[in-house]
């Protein structure tokens, strides 16, 4: 069976009529509806005869024997943000579906090729992403706060996993899934717009940024916003504002790709009356370099100290999450380099802002490499994101092409 890359964007298109409306894709890990998405990707691989399993963390696997226990690990994510786009991690999958119906119709091949859909990469639902693969990688170590943790209406994770079969206890069982794993490959929209501002189709990622996340506290005092002079005033707002704004610069002065963002503020009292107390904000610091990120880190501190005295406030900081860089193998960039070039007449190297489950493989210590396709406008988590049906097409060529140099590599001396 020769590999067809427009029944790629055909099934994509048919999974969106599927799982969507017309506020974009409904797939958010732990419902129904990714539920039945997991099924109907069940039946696409059903004629194919591979083994099928889903481990202790709720990740799908699907196996294709071969000469070699040792395993190329094919990879990505079904499930959606609320209203997201039709093609942020359900492209990964698809693909490697297609790249499987290829490799099983040459025959046995010499490596075991399997095919993994992890579960909840997004976090959408309880705010905490790359579940499956955290758990595969053996790096979930926050079990007890996941335990304490609900969605919206007020669910239990652990009930909602629970639902949908999966043991919190259990989970880093999973662990086991990658103990033959030899090499990992994803394929991912860029959601961003470095590859369509070089016109360039397809690109191959040096890895993930690492990432601190904090939650800053500025506390001042609520007074009424008519009989307090401005001179006189705490204003917990004011402060937050500014390192809002001194964020942006402390990026620019970095460089290398760095980004900050301060994506949530809440204030109290929250009344156009009363000069604000308490401004909560949330901070996102991204770099692939771990000593720049840590810099980055220390000038937003010192700055928010800074404009605390200014403003006669006080601040304190909490660390919510961090991840360090993550580089990814060296040999299989080269290889996906070569892939790229086969299929596109010219690569491009960029690192990745957005996680992804391969950060986590990697972590693993299992060689990983990432492709990039172009994301028109750059834009992702939306219903208007999008990439042109023929760069949808080449990357599952570059996909496939990358599997069989990997393949080549992996396979047993003759």
């Amino acid at each position: 069976m020769a590999l067809e890359p427009g029944r790629t964007v055909e099934e994509l298109r048919e999974l969106r009529e599927l799982t969507g409306n017309d506020d974009g894709a409904q797939r958010v890990a732990w419902t129904d509806t990714w539920a039945q998405a997991k099924g109907w990707l069940s039946e696409k691989l059903a004629p194919l005869g591979v083994e099928e399993e889903v481990d202790e963390a709720g990740n799908q696997w699907f196996t294709l024997g071969g000469g070699s226990e040792r395993a190329l690990v094919i990879g990505g994510h079904i499930d959606s943000v609320p209203n997201g786009g039709w093609l942020d991690g359900a492209l990964n999958v698809m693909a490697g579906v297609e790249v499987l119906r290829r490799i099983a119709a040459d025959g046995s091949p010499p490596v075991t090729v399997r095919l993994v859909s992890w579960a909840d990469e997004e976090g959408a639902r309880f705010g905490r992403s790359l579940f499956g693969s955290s758990a595969a990688s053996g790096t979930m170590d926050d079990q007890d706060e996941l335990r304490a943790r609900t969605d919206a209406d007020g669910v239990r994770w652990e009930d909602a996993l629970r639902e949908h079969g999966v043991d919190l206890d259990r989970a880093l069982d999973a662990g086991r899934q990658l103990e033959s794993a030899a090499a990992y490959l994803e394929l991912h929209i860029e959601q961003g717009p470095v590859l369509e501002s070089m016109e360039l189709p397809l690109g191959v990622v040096l890895g993930t940024f690492g990432v601190e996340r904090h939650q800053i506290t500025f506390t001042g005092q609520a007074a009424h916003a008519g009989s307090t002079p401005m001179d006189k005033r705490r204003d917990a707002l004011a402060a937050a504002a500014k390192l809002a704004l001194e964020i942006r610069g402390i990026a620019s002065r970095t460089g290398d790709g760095a980004v900050c963002t301060v994506g949530s503020c809440v204030t109290k009292p929250g009344i156009v009356t009363s000069v604000v107390e308490t401004a909560t904000v949330l901070l996102d610091q991204r770099h692939l370099d771990g000593e720049k990120l840590a810099a980055m880190l220390a000038e937003a501190k010192e700055a928010s100290e800074r404009f605390a005295r200014e403003e006669d406030v006080e601040v304190e900081w909490e660390r919510i999450w961090r991840i360090d860089p993550i580089l990814f193998d060296e040999a299989l960039i080269d290889l996906a380099d070569e892939a790229v070039g086969d299929v596109a007449g010219r690569s491009h190297r960029l690192p990745s802002g957005p996680l992804h489950d391969a950060a986590e493989v990697a972590r693993a210590g299992v060689p990983t490499v990432m492709l990039f396709v172009q994301s028109l406008r750059g834009l992702s988590h939306t219903k208007l994101e999008d990439t042109k049906p023929e760069h949808l097409e080449l990357s599952v060529q570059a996909l496939d092409r990358l599997a069989a140099k990997t393949i080549e590599r992996l396979a047993p001396a003759s």
